[in-house]
């Protein structure tokens, strides 16, 4: 998978061809969806619309089939009551009744006990269909009695014809039993008395064969209900009168066919989309006329959407392999398009390697790969010629940048490196420019027991600092080997550095102090600079509290003033730059005279080396990779007790 991406990210075409390939992709996808959905709708619409159709033709057919026996049975019982007392005339119309109806089952016309004295307590005429015979005998017995069935006494009861629920029915004929429902009507003499009842049977078994022919999909069925919901047609023969629609939802409660039960039931005709047997299935319904039954064609979703689904897996995979075949051809016509690309970005490598007078092919184009070879070309004589003016500037940057190291060698060996090795003195000092050459200072000079130092800041940075600080260290050595106060140095430096003898305007600021070795007495003068701190105090270490002067070099006819300690014995001095308290970080933080004080308070140093090591690292910590912004310069001096 890493080696597919790493080629997709690697070849250009290929990237591009997925693009229109995608953007492609996804007008087909949402073109089809649209047109599928439309689709489906139809072929979901005329599936509701056949299956109704068959369903109401079905339902014509059976109703038009038990009309034509309730037609047949009026017609038997007129002319049974044209001749109510011939007996022999029954068998005739009991025969003639199967005869113009071959599909009838059965038609018994059953009189009252010892109605025909001559036939004695019973006497039914019974007509059935034997293969392709009819054959009709008397029936009832005393294993017999038929004046107790139901389909003898319900119309007697009722007073009126009517159909039984299907029942069991034992062919006297052949001792064989059929599920029948009867058409059953009761015969009356001219007294309206009950003589007897004319019953005319349709068999279940060809009435669904009947209805099960239809079928308007291959694996659709029917199925029909009676008034209590009772299976008289369905696909598995051992539901028929077995099971109701209701049996498999006590074990397994499903809300959507008990609801289609009741619908049935009661009469209502309709369509519902349900789960039959853990197949999607759109079920149609309507009820049969008078005989209180209702039946229903089961649609799987199968069936009916199979075309469309198979039409559209098929459209699918043609856009799924033209979208391929379109991938492939663009990637070979947009590789055979880019290839003048390659063969700059190949030139370009070489010219890149430092082969400058490479010749660039002339492609002939005058469209934009035409454009950006003339523009290579403009850029190889620009790259030739900038070149030459590089090595030039590179030459002369290594002579600036060898002199500046000359000068920063310069510069440092104006600043003592080794420091008195008198005891009871500790004297330690460093300074780090923030360029190669620097505007920090710092010095000292022993004369017997007097140490006369200073620490100074020039304004600005660079080689203008630098020389302006060489001018500052050579004074403070002249003055003071005179051996005059550090206030009388400032103010006679002050004088050589303002005014015309300082064009440029620029300034330093000083701390300078002679101290006493043998008494600790310290004589100081603050130009300007910033508070040094010095130990012993309340707190430890405190900033120096002096008078203010101005920085040297400001302002000429200046008089500084000079302070006193009595004894800094014990009492660390510690002296530095505005390059430690204003050093920043990364987000642009300063280091802190708090941070400073903490660490000074709370640090123990054995040496004026160990306090300068100890707070470069601090001050390079906190800068955390960011570049200097100012000089660095500190000084530490402790004399023992």
């Amino acid at each position: 998978m890493k080696n597919i991406l790493a080629y997709i990210r690697r070849k250009l075409s290929v990237r591009v061809s997925l693009w229109v390939v995608m953007f492609a992709a996804v007008i087909f996808i949402t073109a089809l969806s649209f047109l599928f959905y439309q689709s489906r709708e139809a072929v979901r619409q005329e599936a509701i619309n056949r299956a109704t159709q068959i369903l109401d033709k079905t339902s014509l057919r059976v109703e038009g089939i038990l009309n034509r026996v309730e037609v047949a049975s009026n017609m038997t019982h007129w002319l049974v009551q044209r001749h109510p007392d011939k007996a022999d005339s029954m068998f005739v119309y009991s025969r003639g009744m199967l005869l113009n109806n071959p599909d009838f089952y059965n038609c018994s016309i059953a009189f009252e006990p010892y109605y025909f004295e001559d036939k004695g307590r019973y006497f039914s005429a019974y007509t059935k269909h034997i293969g392709d015979s009819i054959r009709t005998i008397q029936v009832g017995s005393d294993n017999y009695q038929y004046f107790f069935m139901d389909w003898y006494l319900m119309p007697t009861l009722l007073d009126r014809p009517c159909w039984t629920e299907p029942y069991m029915d034992i062919d006297v004929l052949t001792n064989t039993t059929e599920m029948v429902t009867s058409f059953c009507q009761a015969i009356k003499n001219r007294d309206g008395n009950v003589i007897g009842v004319i019953n005319t049977g349709l068999s279940l078994n060809w009435l669904s064969h009947t209805i099960s022919a239809v079928k308007p999909y291959p694996h659709s069925y029917s199925i029909m209900i009676g008034r209590g919901g009772t299976y008289f047609v369905h696909p598995d023969t051992t539901k028929i009168t077995c099971q109701t629609i209701f049996t498999q939802t006590i074990e397994h409660p499903d809300t959507a066919l008990t609801a289609l039960g009741h619908s049935m039931q009661r009469g209502e005709e309709g369509m519902k989309r349900m789960i039959l047997n853990g197949e999607e299935c759109y079920v149609f319904y309507k009820p049969l006329g008078k005989t209180g039954c209702s039946m229903a064609i089961v649609c799987p979703e199968s069936d009916i959407f199979g075309g469309f689904d198979r039409l559209r897996r098929a459209v699918m995979g043609i856009v799924i392999v033209g979208l391929l075949l379109m991938l492939c051809l663009f990637i070979n016509i947009i590789t055979r398009e880019l290839s003048p690309l390659r063969r700059l970005a190949h030139e370009a490598e070489t010219i890149a390697s430092g082969q400058f007078d490479t010749q660039l092919p002339n492609f002939q184009r005058t469209d934009e790969i035409g454009q950006l070879s003339h523009s290579f070309g403009n850029m190889q004589q620009s790259l030739v010629k900038y070149i030459e003016e590089l090595k030039d500037t590179t030459a002369q940057k290594a002579s600036i940048e060898s002199e500046l190291n000359v000068a920063h060698s310069i510069q440092m060996s104006m600043l003592p490196s080794v420091f008195p090795n008198l005891e009871g003195l500790d004297m330690y000092a460093s300074m780090t420019p923030a360029k190669e050459v620097g505007g920090d200072l710092y010095g000292y000079l022993l004369k017997d027991d007097n140490l006369y130092f200073c620490l100074g800041d020039v304004s600005g940075k660079g080689v203008p600092a630098s020389l302006f600080m060489a001018q500052v260290t050579r004074l403070f050595r002249t003055l003071a080997n005179q051996q005059i106060p550090p206030a009388d140095i400032c103010t006679q430096m002050n004088e050589a550095l303002s005014g015309d003898e300082n064009p440029t305007n620029m300034f330093v600021t000083l701390f300078i102090g002679l101290v006493n070795l043998t008494t600790g007495h310290l004589s100081f003068c603050n130009a300007g600079h910033n508070p040094p701190v010095i130990g012993g105090g309340e707190h430890h270490g405190e900033f120096l509290q002096m008078l203010p002067n101005f920085p040297i070099g400001v302002l000429s006819g200046l008089q500084f003033q000079g302070e006193e300690i009595d004894s800094i014995k014990g009492r660390p001095l510690f002296i530095y730059t505005d390059g430690l308290n204003e050093a920043e970080n990364l987000k642009n933080e300063q280091f802190g005279d708090d941070r400073l004080l903490d660490i000074l308070r709370n640090t123990h140093f054995e040496t004026a080396c160990q306090v300068i090591e100890t707070l470069a690292v601090e001050i390079e910590h906190h800068r955390n990779g960011a570049d200097p912004n100012d000089d660095l310069t500190m000084m530490c001096l402790r004399i023992s007790i």
